[in-house]
This record gives structure tokens, sequence and C-alpha cells, in this order.
């Protein structure tokens, strides 16, 4: 069974055929109509459109695949990729959780535990620690040195997090942030970091057997994003050294280790460019979005896998036999206006054409006359391009995004094609405050079309 939506379940649904597996989708009442629900052998309604009545409702889909009898379920990412609750359900169920165990899950949840865990790895961390009042707070930020992040223990998304540059004013933000984070995520705990200027947001694919097995697909950087959210990701990342980079892989293998951790997931790392230092930042315990650029680059299905360590297969490969070739770059086409600050732009797509040529991939589940429905993310598909260079790589991307034609709805397409020919992208091995620079400098002659 595939608890998902959108593109992802499209995904699993491709990797489940090619080795022969019946598919069940478990489908909101708007989605039993998608493209997802006309490739799967069998849908089943699992609730209305809203997510807290149908996709977050971990009874409810537990129950949906011990009705169709289904071995196992595949979360895909988003929704209940990263609750402990399902997992544990499946666990008590006798189904088959195709990701890390409930404890696993728990242990990378909670980012303190999370950062203790790395700590005990041996694994890089930011300056900084947990702080409970405003007196550990001020003691913390007199020894870490401003400016510095204040972030939520449970959240994500930028969700609870406060930068603080004076001393005087970490009373009032932390205040904010514990609010905030408390709010969100109902849970009020909050930490503080060393604040880095200029970071590139630097992660690593991984694949434990959950007997501390652990191998990894090389790394992605994704910097490129907005709000927090990733708009353009791409490996290997540009301009690390091979010994930066071969130290990055081996954090992020010893922190799995660590964990004994089971399935697909990654390994996320800020990357100090001043100081030549990365450090440990949070694990996601399920498929990411961009992971097909680590196929790309490796020729690994990495959803296969993930089935194959579930069913009690473990690794297929060891580290050597993985060998990254090339470069590859995935753009997130997003149902959003950036004329408008990249509001979501819900409604029909009334024609969806998709690019096709040498070492370009399209995961997507929209077809002419889909809907894009106001109640999910705005992701309407990944553009992947692979070359044996990050030059002809990009050379593909720009050709590709130029060959999309999408009519009905706004769509970043435009932001994208401008992106690929910024001279400072394509230097490469941009921060994380690129896309602020980059929206900054072309605002007084903006012009992003909604492309239908």
């Amino acid at each position: 069974m595939i608890a998902n939506r959108g593109e992802i379940a499209v995904r699993v649904i491709r990797s489940c055929k090619s080795l022969g597996i019946e598919t069940v989708l478990a489908a909101s009442e708007v989605d039993l109509d998608s493209l997802p629900a006309r490739l799967a052998d069998r849908t089943v309604c699992i609730g209305p459109a809203r997510p807290s009545d149908s996709y977050l409702k971990v009874d409810t889909i537990v129950q949906a695949a011990l009705g169709v009898k289904a071995d196992a379920i595949h979360p895909g990412y988003g929704f209940l990729s990263e609750r402990a609750a399902l997992a544990r359900l499946c666990e008590e169920e006798g189904v088959i959780f195709i990701g890390p165990t409930s404890a696993q899950i728990e242990a990378v949840g909670d980012k303190l535990r999370a950062r203790a865990e790395a700590e005990a790895a041996g694994v890089p961390t930011a300056p900084g620690g947990p702080v409970e009042t405003v007196g550990e707070a001020m003691m913390l930020g007199r020894e870490i040195g401003p400016p510095f992040l204040i972030k939520a223990v449970g959240g994500g998304g930028g969700r609870g997090m406060k930068r603080v540059d004076r001393l005087e004013d970490l009373p009032d933000a932390m205040k904010l942030a514990a609010a905030e984070a408390g709010a969100a995520f109902g849970d009020a705990r909050v930490y503080l970091e060393r604040f880095v200027a200029r970071g590139r947001h630097v992660e690593v694919q991984i694949l434990g057997d959950g007997e501390k097995h652990v191998v990894h697909a090389g790394e992605r950087d994704c910097s490129v994003q907005r709000r927090y959210q990733k708009l353009i990701e791409e490996t290997p990342a540009p301009g690390l050294s091979t010994d930066f980079r071969a130290r990055i892989h081996e954090a992020a293998v010893q922190f799995a280790e660590r964990l004994s951790y089971r399935g697909a997931g990654t390994v996320e790392f800020l990357v100090d460019v001043e100081r030549d230092a990365f450090y440990f930042l949070e694990m996601n315990a399920r498929i990411q979005v961009e992971h097909p650029i680590s196929e790309a680059v490796t020729g690994i299905d990495l959803v296969a896998e993930q089935i194959a360590i579930a069913d009690g297969r473990g690794l297929r490969f060891k580290q050597a036999d993985i060998q990254a070739q090339g470069c590859a770059i995935e753009c997130r086409i997003n149902a959003e206006d950036p004329a408008r600050d990249f509001h979501p732009s819900p409604g029909t797509v009334r024609s969806a054409v998709w690019p096709a040529g040498d070492g370009i991939r399209v995961d997507t589940h929209i077809v002419s006359g889909a809907r894009i429905s106001p109640f999910y993310d705005s992701l309407m598909a990944k553009i992947i391009a692979h070359g044996p260079n990050r030059s002809s790589a990009l050379a593909r991307m720009r050709r590709a995004i130029a060959e999309t034609r999408i009519e009905g709805v706004a769509t970043n397409l435009a932001f994208h094609a401008d992106v690929l020919t910024d001279p400072e992208f394509e230097r490469g091995g941009v921060d994380t405050s690129y896309v602020p620079r980059f929206v900054e400098r072309r605002r007084p002659s903006q012009e992003v079309g909604a492309n239908g």
C-alpha cells in the first residue's frame, strides 16, 4: 500500500511494477482520479481532501492496509513518513513499514536527541545546546557569541526559528520562538546554535540494513532554497575538496551506524564556508524529494532498495560497488507565482507538456486536465538533468525548462530559467542566502511570467 499522493506515489508505483509487486493506493476523495490512482492496481478511499481527515490518519491507513491484505506500507515523503506512530502501529499489526523502526524515527525526530546522538557518534555539531530559561540562554549566548539561532526542538520549515544578532535581543526572541514552536508543534522547547553567516546545505544519502551496515550514495547540495524550502538540488556538491567530501560522507555513515539505521535516509549538514567546516543539522528518516539525482549518478533505484531492506534482504552492494558518474541537477516545478511572492496557484492544468531527451527524467503526477488542489503541497513535477559534467547537465536542464509548457496555473518555470543562467549560480557553490540575493537583484526589471 502506498500511503501518499502526487509524484512520489507515481514513483513508488513504477518501482513496484518493475519488481512485480502489486500496488494499492490509499487516496483521498479528490485524488481518486489522479494519475497515481490510474497507475495503481487498486485504489481505496481513505477520506476527504483535507490531510487531517485522510493522509494523516494513522489508524485509517493501517486498517485500510489490513483490509486489502497489504504486506507493507510505503509512506513516501511528507505526511506520515516520519511519524513514529505509523511505524509503531505497523509493527504491532504485523504490516511491514518501508522505512526505519519507530524507535529510530523518534531518535532523529527530536532535534536535541539527534544532536546528542551525533555528538556521541563523533559527528561535528554547531556550538550551542538546549536552553530552558532565559538565564541559561543568556549564559550560553555569551559563551558562543552572537549572531546565533534559536531553533525549535520539534520543528522544521523555519517555524520556531529566530536569528538573534545582539545578546540583549535574546530574551524576547526566545519567548517568541518558544511560543511559535508550541503553537506549531505542541512542543515549546528550543535550543541555541551559532549562526553560520555563509552556509551551504549539503546532505548525504545513506542506506542501512538495520544491523550497523551502512553505505552512502554521495552528497547533494540543496543550498538553492527559499524560506527553508528547496528549489534546486545537485550532485555532486560543487567545489568541495576530495578530503572534505570524504569527511562529510564518513560523518553521515557514522551517525547512521550508531543508530543501526534501517532503510533509506539523509543526513543533513550545514557547511560553514568561512571556517571550512561542517556541522550536523538533522536526519530525514525517509526518501527525499531530491533522491532522483542520486539515482541518476549512481544507477541505484533507491525505492527498490528501500523495499529490499524492508523485506529483510539487507544491503545488496558494498560501498566500493557505488560509483558516481557525472553530475545531476533537479528543478522543482511548483504551481506558484514568483511575481506574487511565490503565492500558490491552485486550479486546473489545461495543458502539460514535459521535456524529454538524453539525460532528462521527469517525475510528475500532472497530465493535461489535472487539478492542483489547495489542500496539498504545490509541487507539480521534478525535472532531472544528468550529464558527464556540471556544464553539460546545466545545458540539458536549460533546454528541458525551455521545452516545458504548462497552461492553466502559474508556475516557477521562468524563475528556474533565470537562475540557471545567473552567473553566480553558474559558478557553483552558492550559499543558502543565494535566492534572496537573486530575487533582490532582479526585482527592478522582474518579468517572471506565469506561463499560462
